[in-house]
């Protein structure tokens, strides 16, 4: 999974960089020395309070305080020496942005606690669904993406999942409507029902039936005003140990990807199939399609957030443009490469991005599972 996280004098906190830091002492010397260098009738000194001030947004209490008993010392120094009658004015003042800023320091660490909590939460019900994969499995190597829209985010609704099984490899990936907790809650649904019934139903239309009725009883055991609407759009596909003809379920999804070589096709299914949670609602069924799958093919299946990331003039990312122009990678450079392509493409992401690639081994078809 790719997550980002980033704090002078206390521990620098998410997305705090060491000039930031430093930025209230420099402050200080600048103003320092140019106080001694101005004419003694230009009060620079008086300036000071916007150190600790400027503190307040990076420092600790102890520190922002400290630093304006610092700035404090120093004017009340320099109006006894130049500026006498207005030495108990200039120390009030100081004093008081030294309260407010130590006050405001307070606010802002106890905020980032919370916001740390929060983030503990967020990632432990993300771990739920987006839990590790092997890299290999049943004879394949397995590479998988994940990139949170917003740089803080640690949550959402795209999901997958990789099982070796009885009738092959299956692989699962998904996008649940919405976003936030309700969305993870019906992603960890989806995923959950996946891991237990991807060993015992025999076919990708029973599996997709089985997610289906879970996503139904989740919708009926947690009802809300958006209980209708709790829907995902979801690939599932089967590959056999060492490749060979592989079973693919789109329902209403974006297509999978055949990477063979140069060659890049996607695999439009040849049926439309219901999202899951819609089959009821739709009154169809689902509808799977074959592809062969030799030793060193690769498939990759991806959320929307991929193709529906914007460069500046509103175009779309050009998925198998970008596939055809690239040379042949193994999974983990090829969702390496993706990533790097779709930050510098885009005017920052809309949403977020999951991708997982399957590449069937060369050693695959002679050793079986």
């Amino acid at each position: 999974m790719t997550t980002t996280q980033r704090s002078g004098p206390r521990r620098a906190a998410p997305g705090r960089s060491r000039p930031a830091l430093l930025a209230p002492i420099l402050l200080t010397l600048a103003i320092g020395v140019a106080a001694l260098v101005t004419p003694r009738d230009v009060a620079i000194s008086r300036m000071l309070p916007a150190a600790p001030a400027l503190a307040a947004s990076s420092w600790s209490v102890a520190a922002t305080v400290g630093l304006g008993l610092v700035a404090l010392v120093v004017v009340v120094i320099v109006d006894l020496t130049y500026h006498h009658h207005t030495v108990l004015f200039t120390g009030a003042a100081i004093a008081a942005v030294t309260a407010a800023a130590g006050y405001a320091c307070h606010v802002r660490l106890e905020r980032e606690r919370a916001l740390l909590q929060v983030r503990s939460v967020a990632e432990a019900a993300q771990s739920v669904v987006l839990r590790p994969v092997p890299p290999r499995i049943g004879g394949m190597a397995v590479q998988t993406l994940y990139v949170a829209a917003a740089a803080e985010a640690r949550i959402g609704g795209d999901l997958y999942e990789v099982a070796d099984t009885p009738y092959g490899v299956r692989l699962l990936i998904g996008d649940v409507r919405g976003k936030g907790l309700s969305a993870v809650g019906v992603a960890g649904a989806v995923v959950n029902s996946f891991r237990e019934a991807a060993y015992d139903e025999p076919d990708l239309a029973a599996l997709a039936r089985r997610l289906d009725t879970s996503l139904v009883r989740y919708g009926e055991s947690f009802p809300s005003d958006e209980s209708a609407e709790r829907f995902a759009t979801a690939v599932l596909a089967q590959i056999p140990h060492g490749g060979g003809d592989t079973s693919v379920l789109n329902c209403g999804h974006p297509p999978p990807v055949l990477i063979r070589g140069r060659e890049v096709r996607a695999l439009e299914p040849a049926a439309a199939s219901p999202p899951l949670n819609m089959a009821g609602l739709l009154g169809a069924d689902y509808a799977v399609d074959t592809v062969a799958l030799a030793p060193g093919d690769q498939l990759l299946l991806y959320t929307d957030g991929v193709t529906e990331t914007r460069d500046r003039q509103g175009r779309f990312f050009p998925l198998l443009d970008w596939l055809g122009s690239m040379d042949p990678a193994p999974p983990r450079g090829l969702l390496d490469q993706l990533h790097d392509r779709l930050i510098s493409f885009g005017d920052g992401l809309d949403d977020d991005i999951a991708a997982l690639v399957v590449q069937v081994e060369a050693d695959a078809a002679g050793n079986g599972r």
